[in-house]
């Protein structure tokens, strides 16, 4: 991290994945440009993340990307290490940490539409254990959206391997909020 001035902190691999294959999308090299993305292993390690890159730390800049399930363990972290107080969205998103819906799977769902990300899968080879998901007796009722979100996040590595695949289908006018935000305020 010897240029690096700028530390985005990520829940896990899945969301470096598609943050990175965003910015290369959009002609970005985000380590030329002295930012480095950092899997937390979960938004509950975001206050030993702050300790570590943030102000009591190494002090740099720092962003991210969280689930809206974690937006509370994100607050309180940063509240803790000085960088705000009574922390709404809108102070989150200034202070370069951007809110997921639900996860990052269900934003490029929603921005893509299930019939691209079924074309994805089926890219993928995984068409045929898509299909068998969708007739276990738990998911038949459920919205295609719901299935695929279950999908992606069953199976070992699933989300990684679908991360980069899933930012390639974007129409990069589409772009999740929380994603395109991110990368702008980089």
């Amino acid at each position: 991290m010897n240029h690096t001035h700028t530390v985005v902190l990520v829940e896990g691999v899945s969301d470096m994945s598609a943050v990175n294959a965003l910015a290369e999308r959009r002609g970005r090299d985000l380590a030329a440009e002295g930012i480095s993305l950092v899997a937390m292993g979960g938004a509950t390690n975001i206050g030993t993340y702050i300790g570590k890159f943030g102000p009591p730390g190494h002090d740099l800049r720092l962003a991210g990307l969280v689930d809206a399930g974690e937006e509370g363990a994100f607050r309180r972290g940063l509240e803790r290490a000085g960088l705000g107080s009574d922390l709404g969205r809108s102070d989150l998103e200034a202070l370069g940490f951007f809110v997921c819906v639900a996860d990052l799977e269900d934003e490029l769902i929603r921005a893509l539409g299930t019939a691209m990300v079924e074309r994805v899968v089926d890219a993928e080879g995984e068409l045929r254990s898509f299909r068998s998901l969708q007739k276990q007796p738990a998911w038949r009722g459920r919205s295609t959206h719901d299935q695929l979100r279950r999908f992606m996040g069953a199976g070992s590595g699933r989300k990684i391997r679908y991360s980069r695949p899933l930012v390639a289908a974007l129409d990069l006018d589409r772009v999740p909020r929380p994603l395109d935000g991110l990368l702008a305020h980089l």
